[in-house]
């Protein structure tokens, strides 16, 4: 009896302390995860996340939805290697990694790059025994609802699925590099275009790669399935969680991550484009092109500090900066103004001393707009500057409508 009776409290210590543990990785999990819904200028999404075991196994599947500059979006799916709350730790690490790289508007291929980097770092951190562990796959795409392009890389992690706005689906054809934990190897970014209405769907293999078939198996009925699901008249979300319950098995081996994206486009009213020629008196006739096209919007109240903005970006591109040079303005809950040119140079924010000629330009554009930045591309570099447009239309709308909720497990 003795005996039993302390077998029996061992078990009950095993399960209580399990519990403990769960709920630990749980709240982890909650924590760490993205809002499950976002609205922004890009697109509408919704995410759905499912953990393995019927929720006994907390694991390391993650989406996200990061707003960018100009009003694009970047979209994010990945997947990393074990379960419990090593992984959770691992993916919240990366999820943070993925949005300070985001920040930095880097080319989808160039930020897997510098993520794989880190995560050769993880390995080379963890414990003896622990470095086959640390790993993992992820698709990144941006998509820009001005030229409504999208450029997706991914490391090892299975290829998006487009809705269009028809109703046909496919899976986008990519060339995936090496997952995370592989460095060496390069990255592609593929480039394709996105109607409005389009629904951008990325997963993980939890959701594709099931007992009874393999991932093409998957694929094809998760492509069926949202050919099926992805109707104009229903939310997002409503449609994720359905995907998820039919496509799952009930107490699931894997987690299963699901994103889905619907597009949208700036309408071609709500930007101007200006070339700039190579001449000093440019940034005269750049005042007065500005002038008119925020006349022409109503947006006379931006007037004099866009003025200003566009001279100082504009005298940089022409002095420092390598024709052909270009100027366009995106107008939404914000006044978007982008300069563009061809030389790789990286502008540097600094005060100028008394004895400088020049130098206070991108300190004046920080203090006058309400954000900026640059971006490197492959044929130069791009400098913006928002400034909030108060009581547009739009910004009302933003700030009414916008929806974020957090996912439950």
């Amino acid at each position: 009896m003795r005996q039993i009776a302390s077998r029996g409290a061992l078990a009950i210590d095993n399960a209580r302390r399990y519990t403990r543990e769960h709920r630990a990785a749980v709240v982890l999990q909650q924590r760490l995860l993205p809002p499950a819904t976002t609205d922004s200028p890009a697109a509408e999404t919704a995410g759905v996340y499912l953990p393995a075991g019927g929720g006994a196994e907390i694991s390391g599947d993650w989406y996200d939805a990061i707003a960018l500059p100009s009003l694009r979006l970047a979209l994010v799916a990945g997947d990393v290697v074990g379960h419990g709350m090593p992984a959770s730790a691992t993916m919240g690490r990366l999820r943070a990694a993925i949005q300070t790289l985001a920040d930095l508007e880097l080319e989808p291929d160039e930020l897997l790059t510098r993520l794989a980097d880190l995560v050769q770092r993880l390995a080379a951190e963890a414990p003896a025994g622990d470095h086959d562990i640390i790993g993992g796959t992820c698709l990144y795409a941006v998509y820009d609802p001005v030229t409504q392009r999208c450029a997706i890389a991914s490391a090892g992690h299975p290829p998006p699925v487009l809705v269009r706005p028809d109703g046909t689906a496919e899976a986008v054809a990519i060339s995936p590099g090496p997952p995370l934990a592989v460095c060496g190897m390069p990255y592609e970014t593929t480039v394709i275009h996105l109607a409005p209405g389009s629904v951008l769907a990325l997963y993980t293999d939890g959701l594709v790669e099931q007992r009874d078939r393999d991932i093409d198996q998957g694929l094809r009925r998760l492509t069926e399935a949202l050919a099926a699901s992805c109707r104009p008249d229903r939310a997002l979300d409503e449609t994720g969680r359905a995907l998820l319950a039919d496509l799952t098995d009930q107490v699931p081996r894997d987690d299963a991550a699901l994103l889905l994206a619907r597009t949208r486009a700036i309408p071609a009213a709500d930007t101007a484009h200006w070339e700039i020629p190579a001449d000093p008196a440019a940034v005269s006739k750049a005042r007065e092109w500005i002038t008119r096209q925020l006349t022409m919007w109503g947006l006379d109240d931006l007037l004099f500090t866009t003025q200003l903005i566009i001279s100082e970006l504009v005298t940089n591109a022409i002095r420092y900066g390598r024709p052909p040079m270009d100027l366009r303005l995106i107008r939404h809950d914000v006044l978007v103004c982008e300069v563009t040119d061809s030389s790789s140079t990286q502008p540097r924010l600094r005060r100028a001393r008394t004895t400088d000629e020049g130098g206070p330009g991108l300190f004046l554009v920080a203090q006058l707009g309400g954000r900026w930045g640059c971006r490197h591309g492959q044929n130069g570099k791009t400098i913006w500057s928002e400034q909030v447009i108060q009581d547009s239309p739009e910004a009302t709308a933003h700030r009414s409508g916008s929806r974020q909720s957090h996912p439950q497990l």
